[in-house]
């Protein structure tokens, strides 16, 4: 039964618990490492403990104190060890933050002299040339540089037997075997070219991305070409598509336009001449103002006052029903040019070899 005996006892052990409590986590909170906190365990949880002894003289308590005892004995030892596990979680954070700061190497490479790396010219107008684009909203797309006929040629509405393929000279890849490069058709080994254009990339997005698209295609691109001033068999390409209801060749040329001011400036302007692709039709040449005379007339541009940048088109219908596009419905533009041969221009270097032969002293002064 309950008195003033009990009452009086139960208030001295819930006390004691307290006590107990209050120690064990002023012993955690001291703990200053791994070992430190190892080491109190025994003193927390185990059988000598002061929580460990209260609970050993319940056995004594009368039943009317056990519940009230007992729900106070496991709160408290709830408590501690729940302060324990986020201590030993913290003290191992420590630990291992100490252990890398201690073991830490500095393995930046700084190159002797005052001066330090850069991107190379190709990757600084690379660069420039997405930030235009992605400016005007276009997205950037990249594909593999292997790849099957299907994606470099026949998608773009070129056969097998399309006089037009003279007009590139192809690098093919003899792999001795099948090749997974495309769900595409052509996919056969001896089918497996080094791409001649970027072209292939816009198909691949036209596979995949229903319209409307609105992306670029910068990489690198392979062709049998004798290294001189003007050539290289390795160069660089930048090809822009766009594929939407309504787009018409006044939204081309106006593109090219945007592009040509914000990329040479206000004084430069672009113009378009009629010429044949098999991808696009109609197609054109786009010609700019010669960023040398600004249109006066030049050596460099031959006192024309214009210089040929790149070709542009209407996608051709053919081209969109091989990616599975509506041409009834929608339909597009899609434009090119070589980004090497705008670092010249941009520049004024002379010799296209000039940026691959790695000499410092010319890389030093871009």
């Amino acid at each position: 039964m309950n008195g003033p005996d009990s009452d009086a006892g139960l208030q001295t052990l819930l006390a004691d618990i307290d006590a107990a409590r209050s120690h064990g986590l002023a012993a955690i909170a001291a703990a200053s490492s791994i070992e430190d906190l190892a080491h109190t365990e025994s003193g927390l949880f185990g059988r000598k403990s002061a929580l460990g002894q209260i609970k050993q003289g319940f056995g004594s308590l009368p039943v009317e104190m056990r519940a009230t005892a007992g729900r106070a004995l496991n709160e408290a030892q709830q408590e501690l060890r729940t302060a324990h596990a986020a201590a030993a979680d913290d003290l191992a954070a420590a630990a291992r933050r100490t252990q890398l700061q201690r073991e830490w190497l500095d393995l930046t490479e700084t190159p002797p002299g005052p001066r330090r790396g850069h991107l190379h010219l190709v990757t600084q107008t690379t660069e420039r040339l997405e930030d235009v684009f992605v400016g005007m909203g276009f997205t950037v797309s990249e594909g593999p540089q292997a790849e099957t006929d299907w994606y470099n040629f026949e998608a773009l509405n070129l056969p097998a037997a399309h006089p037009a393929r003279s007009m590139w000279d192809t690098l093919y890849l003899d792999l001795g075997e099948r090749t997974e490069l495309g769900d595409g058709e052509g996919g056969e080994a001896s089918n497996v070219v080094l791409r001649t254009h970027t072209s292939p990339v816009q198909i691949r997005v036209m596979e995949v991305q229903p319209p409307p698209i609105y992306t670029i295609c910068p990489g690198r691109v392979f062709r049998r070409d004798t290294a001189d001033a003007s050539h290289m068999p390795v160069f660089h390409q930048l090809e822009g598509l766009v594929v939407d209801r309504g787009i018409s060749f006044a939204d081309l040329a106006g593109t090219l336009e945007e592009f040509t001011s914000a990329y040479f400036g206000r004084s430069i302007s672009s113009r378009l001449r009629p010429s044949y692709f098999p991808f696009t039709e109609p197609s054109a040449e786009f010609d700019i103002n010669c960023v040398i005379c600004e249109g006066a007339g030049c050596q460099t541009c031959q006192r024309t006052g214009w210089i040929e940048l790149g070709g542009c088109g209407m996608v051709h219908p053919n081209v969109l029903t091989n990616c599975g596009i509506d041409f009834e419905e929608w339909t597009g533009f899609a434009f090119g040019f070589g980004i090497d041969r705008l670092a010249l221009m941009r520049h004024g270097i002379d010799d296209l070899r000039d940026m691959y032969t790695n000499d410092i002293r010319f890389l030093n002064q871009f």
